[in-house]
């Protein structure tokens, strides 16, 4: 008779097996694909607290354990001024999964709610990828990991084109113009957020939601959030179009420049993922 897993091992066990199609296989890929992490990479981890993020650093971990790949990896998490509970949750969370985390402190909710008006989340978010690829680098990493997904991606250009007046789509790398031979990596790309939501299901894990400090205390509706806007924008439309997440991503990835005014290349189509670092 085999001995009883730890909990820890009962998750690493469901990406592997149970959930190896929905999560494992679409990880993988997206590493091939783009190229995401190389031989000598040292990787930071960047750890929210959510779903997303805690359940790539049980692929990364998992990726480490198999692949032929040497590589490092550090579990960072960045505290911009949590709630005790938050922290207290995010900490007690990488306990049970067995993720050795780094954590370090940082002021950025304070900063951003006090200088950045009635709308701080732009001003925070830049911060937050700021003192993340400053504290990377301190810990001699050349990349840092975030959790976005696939809906992240598909959201992200919807939202751009609807609110932003442009065509930008999220990358699955980019290059630092702030931090030289820094990149960022999304290692998440290909994986769709229901299926991470089954698998925190499935294992009985529950992580924090949206942390920030200054949306906590605002009644329901007030705060209505763009992005859950095009949510449900796609929700509507999956029920007569079930594929159309998948067109979307798949245009993101074969952009024709020549139909648009200014991009002219000779009446070749250019792939998307040929110009992200020009």
């Amino acid at each position: 008779m085999g001995r009883t897993l730890e909990p820890w091992e009962l998750v690493e066990r469901s990406i592997i097996k149970k959930y190896r199609k929905e999560l494992w296989t679409p990880f993988t890929q997206a590493l091939k694909r783009y190229q995401l992490i190389q031989a000598g990479d040292r990787v930071a981890v960047c750890i929210s607290g959510g779903k997303d993020s805690m359940l790539m650093a049980k692929l990364i971990q998992e990726l480490r354990r198999h692949s032929d790949v040497p590589f490092e990896a550090v579990y960072l998490v960045m505290d911009p001024g949590y709630a005790p509970a938050n922290r207290e949750k995010i900490e007690s969370n990488a306990a049970l999964l067995h993720i050795p985390i780094t954590v370090f402190e940082t002021d950025i909710f304070e900063a951003a709610n006090s200088t950045a008006g009635p709308s701080p989340c732009y001003l925070c978010a830049r911060m937050r990828r700021g003192y993340l690829y400053s504290r990377a680098k301190a810990l001699g990493c050349n990349k840092i990991a975030l959790g976005h997904h696939f809906n992240d991606v598909i959201e992200t250009t919807v939202m751009g084109m609807f609110y932003g007046s442009q065509l930008q789509a999220m990358l699955p790398k980019l290059h630092s113009d702030n931090f030289e031979g820094m990149e960022l990596i999304r290692p998440m790309y290909c994986i769709h957020e229901e299926d991470i939501i089954a698998w925190a299901r499935y294992n009985h894990l529950s992580f924090i939601q949206c942390a920030c400090r200054f949306t906590e205390g605002l009644e329901t509706g007030v705060a209505a959030s763009k992005r859950q806007e095009i949510k449900t924008l796609l929700r509507t439309l999956r029920r007569d179009s079930p594929n159309i997440e998948k067109s979307i991503f798949s245009a993101i990835h074969s952009v024709a420049l020549d139909t648009f005014p200014g991009y002219k290349t000779h009446g070749q189509e250019r792939s998307f993922l040929d110009t992200y670092d020009d």
